[in-house]
């Protein structure tokens, strides 16, 4: 898949097909658009783009309202990649583009700059200064300047409607399974294994313990079953997110440990760690023995949950 930032960058594609929307998280909405895309450029033998943007607009025009991102632009890129598209366009989203009216935009960015001939968009879709355009003047530019219009609907489960907010507040209650339903593959958090304060290998549970500049929302604080993904093998571990109280209060993180394993050394190594269900809330113990005595717990239900 071809990266590109700018409009410029875009020339040498030839007619295209494509999406645009903020698609941070990648969820079952966002995967029934890109499903679309693929197929309508294969149809009509154009180039698949996404076109999507390197910040959420809330970030310029509502910052009080802004919210952490379910996934990061390398998530975010690696997702589309792996969907099978041609291209992924993301635009600075600056003053300027927050600015623009809505028919300029449709000229500028997708008739000018590449040459669209099918345009596909959510029917909640919003485009142009203070989110003046919708699906129905696109539908009208569309006839206008000769790209086809189609507009899917949202994707609902248990009607439930599929949305980033909806996922969120599901990770934000350790609903790490049900979040996966909503998302259509298991929530990941990606990152470079960084040194910490060794805690766990002196008591016999070494860890993991991921950067905090990694991507991937952390759910709520407690312990997770999971997997932990490194140069391709993928490793039966206990998540742990939050802050390490029983010891010293460290900045909110996660932390892995790989189930019965302690010759591993993950520094300095990007690792995924896939989120596959909730084991319990973070707690704060009274000593290392009580600590010991509830991981050995935590370990045998994730044992149990993930077959290992």
């Amino acid at each position: 898949m071809l990266e590109i930032s700018s409009l410029g960058e875009a020339k040498q594609l030839g007619a295209t097909a494509v999406t645009i929307g903020k698609f941070d998280g990648i969820h079952l909405g966002h995967l029934a658009l890109i499903e679309e895309l693929a197929s309508a450029a294969k149809v009509h033998n154009l180039q698949s783009v996404l076109v999507t943007f390197d910040r959420h607009p809330d970030s310029l025009l509502n910052p009080a309202r802004l919210k952490w991102p379910l996934i990061g632009p390398g998530q975010k890129a690696d997702l589309v990649a792996q969907a099978g598209l041609d291209v992924m366009l993301t635009l600075t989203f600056d003053d300027a583009l927050s600015k623009q009216s809505a028919t300029d935009f449709v000229q500028e960015k997708l008739v000018d700059g590449l040459g669209a001939k099918v345009v596909i968009v959510g029917e909640d879709f919003r485009f142009g200064f203070e989110g003046a355009g919708d699906v129905s003047l696109l539908h009208d530019l569309g006839q206008q300047l000769g790209f086809e219009v189609r507009v899917i609907p949202s994707a609902a489960l248990d009607g439930v409607k599929v949305s980033t907010s909806a996922i969120r507040d599901l990770l934000d209650s350790g609903a790490v399974k049900k979040a996966a339903e909503f998302l259509g593959r298991v929530h990941t958090t990606v990152g470079v294994i960084e040194h910490g304060l060794k805690i766990g290998r002196t008591i016999g549970f070494p860890t993991a313990n991921m950067s905090r500049e990694a991507e991937g929302y952390l759910p709520l604080d407690g312990v997770y079953a999971g997997w932990l993904i490194a140069d391709g093998v993928r490793y039966p571990a206990a998540h742990s997110v939050g802050v390490n109280e029983t010891f010293q209060a460290v900045p909110r993180l996660v932390e892995s440990h790989v189930l019965d394993r302690k010759d591993l050394d993950f520094y300095d190594q990007v690792v995924t760690l896939e989120y596959v269900d909730f084991v319990r809330p973070s707690a704060k113990f009274d000593g290392v023995e009580s600590l010991v005595a509830e991981i050995h717990r935590d370990l045998d239900k994730i044992r149990n949950i993930l077959g290992a």
